[in-house]
């Protein structure tokens, strides 16, 4: 039942409120080229699992076959190539997300980050210790993958809810994508600060060169690509070098572009242009080419599936996505709305942000990352760890999915009733009404 309409006072401040109709566009274009990805990952996945099952000497000889040049440390097999290289074409543009959110969106100001920020951070933390109490009486090797269900992957969660949340209020949108890209930058941090062996400090202090370069060309409102590429490699391969995970690089490189605030005028767009220009190859090459070389297990029949669904790590993730993610969203929302001056925004309702809690829980690419991390890559365990969070990721956009249409049905009808509609402009009337007031 949607929330009645209460005065508010001068200090209160609306949780998820509506965003501004620049935020919206924003939003609806990652949303668009994000469902198209979210479609390119799903059938990668079928496919790795069908070659893995149908013909697995041949699909691990693939994933295992090495390219590049060995004289750089850069002999890696094509799975490496594809977690490491390409994923930090998605982490870079991560980072230009959060840096356009900081600037211009959701983030902008303190009191619309804590709440995201929050409910990120209760969304790792929850899952974390969940998975930590299952496998505490389990062998010591077991709770290197604690993090394995932090993380939310934002191509699958913005196609689900861009599939069956077309009527849902833009504020709940902007929140999960928000969310989603905090999510990531916090599991970047845990990658950097757990999972890094062997630093090599002057590799890293190295590293900073390109990464400056790279910073002086955008703010010269340049984007030429034979001057970025060669830069943003430099910076890529010392950041692997030095022993940190390599997308890495791509937070940084994505935080070193220039975003402008809303109503700027005048200026070139270059965080725009970045994104136009590499969002599709994320979203259309790079995540579709990881999850190939990362989702295919080899699961052997229904008696393997149940002995892998039974093992503790499996236990673990899979609690730690579909139920830690809820509970730890949805409780610090709650606790946000009840404890500060931050209310739900009046067209929202509580079963909303249940709905995007779970939908939070499908926790494929980033999972599967730190799952080869902490098992490593060819390990019986990391095997057991694809297994649980294919499970886990599919329980979850299922579950997101009956919770969240059958809200969207409910807004469908308020919709209708209301005939809000858009002009010739393309703008709805609701924005055109405050831009007045």
């Amino acid at each position: 039942m949607s929330n009645s309409k209460q005065p508010q006072s001068p200090r209160t401040q609306q949780a998820l409120p509506r965003p501004s109709w620049v935020e919206i566009s924003h939003v609806n274009e990652i949303l668009r080229q994000e469902t198209t990805g979210g479609i390119l990952l799903t059938i990668a996945t079928f496919f790795a699992l069908a070659w893995a099952n149908l013909a697995p000497g041949s699909y691990e000889a693939l994933r295992e076959t090495h390219v590049g040049p060995a004289s750089l440390h850069l002999n890696l097999s094509l799975g490496h190539w594809a977690a490491d290289g390409l994923l930090a074409v998605f982490f870079f543009l991560a980072g230009l997300e959060l840096k356009h959110e900081l600037v211009a969106g959701s983030l902008r100001s303190p009191g619309k980050a804590a709440l995201p920020v929050v409910a990120a951070v209760g969304g790792m933390a929850v899952p974390a210790l969940l998975f930590t109490a299952i496998n505490w009486h389990a062998d010591g090797a077991a709770l290197q993958g604690w993090a394995i269900p932090t993380a939310t992957d934002i191509a699958f969660a913005l196609a689900v809810l861009a599939v069956v949340g077309t009527q849902l209020p833009a504020g709940l949108r902007t929140f999960l994508l928000t969310l989603a890209v905090v999510d990531d930058l916090l599991a970047i941090i845990v990658i950097a600060v757990f999972y890094t062996h062997d630093l090599r400090p002057e590799l890293l202090l190295a590293a900073l060169v390109p990464i400056v370069c790279f910073a002086a060309v955008v703010r010269r409102r340049r984007t030429t690509w034979w001057l970025l590429l060669p830069l943003a490699f430099a910076a890529w391969a010392l950041v692997h070098a030095s022993g940190i995970h390599a997308t890495v690089a791509g937070v940084l490189l994505g935080f070193t572009v220039p975003v402008l605030r809303e109503g700027t005028t005048g200026v070139r767009d270059v965080a725009h242009d970045l994104e136009h220009r590499w969002r599709p190859i994320s979203a259309g090459i790079a995540v579709p080419l990881f999850a190939f070389f990362a989702a295919g297990v080899t699961i052997g029949g229904w008696g393997r599936l149940g002995t892998a669904l039974t093992d503790p790590v499996a236990l673990g993730v899979i609690a730690g996505l579909v139920v830690g993610k809820t509970v730890g969203i949805l409780s610090t929302t709650w606790m946000m709305a009840r404890f500060t001056r931050a209310q739900l925004d009046p067209e929202l309702s509580w079963l909303d942000v249940a709905g995007v809690s779970v939908l939070a829980g499908i926790g494929f690419t980033v999972s599967l990352l730190i799952g080869d991390l902490a098992y490593g890559g060819a390990s019986e365990r990391a095997e057991v760890v694809k297994i649980a969070v294919l499970v886990a990721s599919l329980t979850a956009a299922t579950l997101a999915a009956v919770v969240l249409g059958a809200r969207n049905r409910v807004y469908r009808r308020i919709n209708a009733a209301d005939a809000v509609d858009a002009d010739a402009d393309g703008v709805p009337d609701v924005y055109e009404t405050e831009a007045q007031a």
